[in-house]
């Protein structure tokens, strides 16, 4: 069955910003560069679909992985992890590529780090894509649901270690099932340590520096997601100056029949990329 066939993924690379090892994936080449980055306790192969269809328009894709996840480094210390940190990560990796500007986009806590990044250094931001981004209607939500796990990665690591390895013994077979099965791969001393670090911190920008954020912005909602509330997507293209709001069918539509919208992205990267645009663009 083509939804269980897995595709050919590129070799991921790391480099070291600070003492943080931040691993990345690239599809595609050239001057239009789009960072991607995935939601909590995922990786960047929940863009194993999206990021060589986007290649394939003509865009320079890196699907990064935040610090804890994936093939980054897996710190224990809770002081590692934070959303201003991972947005400076963004920053560091586009210095290390030696790309002067990109678009920043992401789902759930990846589109809070492209709004962290976008207000520590606008200049380096072309536009952002952010789906179900986490703010302030979006927070007991979260709240509800990660609070208890972390409570439950404490009290039982030894179990969960051994879940970790039963989990990693399964074969990997399409990005979809795998997102799922990743979040039991993990190792849970990190996963413990990125919670928590994430609880005790901002979950997103304060609206007053949001409201400062003049770049196209593409944000993406989901109609009856209890975790990221579509008002919250509705909310952010509307403070944004720039900003338009794309409706989701459902919170599966990307991840099982991706065409409409990933040709709507198709197309907003082919609009801020236009020379139109590029004239336009504030520094």
């Amino acid at each position: 069955m083509r939804l269980f066939r897995r595709p050919a993924l590129p070799e991921s690379e790391s480099f070291l910003h600070g003492t943080r090892r931040i691993a990345w994936r690239e599809y595609g080449a050239g001057p239009r560069a789009i960072v991607l980055t995935h939601g909590l306790l995922m990786d960047s192969r929940m863009f194993t679909a999206l990021a060589p269809a986007l290649a394939a328009r003509g865009n320079r894709v890196i699907a990064m992985d935040m610090l804890g996840h994936g093939d980054s480094g897996q710190p224990r210390e809770m002081t590692e992890y934070s959303m201003t940190q991972f947005g400076q990560d963004v920053l560091a990796l586009l210095e290390h590529l030696k790309i002067d500007q990109a678009v920043l986009g992401g789902t759930s806590l990846g589109a809070n780090v492209a709004l962290e990044a976008a207000i520590a250094s606008p200049d380096k931001v072309r536009a952002l894509v952010l789906e179900m981004p986490v703010l302030e209607k979006a927070i007991p939500a979260a709240a509800a649901f990660f609070v208890p796990l972390a409570f439950a990665l404490r009290l039982n690591q030894g179990g969960m270690r051994l879940l970790s390895k039963l989990a990693n013994a399964i074969p990997r077979t399409h990005f979809v099932a795998d997102i799922l099965i990743d979040f039991i791969r993990r190792d849970p001393g990190s996963s413990l340590a990125v919670l928590d670090g994430l609880t005790f911190g901002r979950i997103a920008p304060p609206r007053d520096q949001r409201l400062r954020i003049n770049k196209p912005t593409l944000v993406i909602g989901h109609p009856a997601d209890p975790i990221h509330p579509f008002g919250d997507a509705d909310a952010t293209a509307r403070e944004l100056p720039a900003g338009r709001l794309l409706k989701a069918k459902s919170i599966y539509e990307w991840r099982v029949r991706p065409e409409r919208l990933t040709r709507e992205l198709g197309d907003f990267l082919d609009e801020v990329w236009s020379a139109e645009i590029a004239s336009s663009v504030v520094h």
